[in-house]
């Protein structure tokens, strides 16, 4: 008696994995199109304090050398380190349709022992 095949399951992709996105080459931003926007939630606000460490939404093609220029000299502060991470996008609807946001990245800038950044 022969057996019927099994059934192929629906793998979801992982958008994260495959997208790579590294700056464009010969790409000059100026600072103010590098950092968008300083990024203030509790959260953000929580690692300004304990830790030295401000969040920004910044360019998708700025890589981090240029996050680090951008900082400082936008802001009187020396940068330690950055850390970036690209945010995708959320779905939403729109007029009954599913729509999605597009993605962000966030950047995430230590600064040295003695530097503050004030917004307000």
């Amino acid at each position: 008696m022969q057996t019927r095949p099994r059934p192929v399951r629906y793998r979801k992709k992982n958008r994260k994995a495959k997208r790579v996105r590294e700056g464009k080459p010969n790409l000059e931003l100026q600072p103010h199109q590098v950092v968008l926007r300083p990024l203030v939630t509790e959260k953000g606000t929580h690692h300004s304090t304990r830790h030295n460490a401000y969040s920004f939404e910044v360019n998708l093609n700025a890589t981090k050398t240029q996050i680090k220029t951008a900082i400082e000299s936008l802001f009187p502060v020396r940068v330690t380190s950055v850390r970036t991470q690209i945010r995708p996008g959320k779905v939403r609807r729109f007029r009954n349709q599913p729509g999605r946001l597009p993605d962000w990245k966030k950047a995430v800038v230590h600064l040295h022992g003695e530097d503050r950044i004030e917004f307000f």
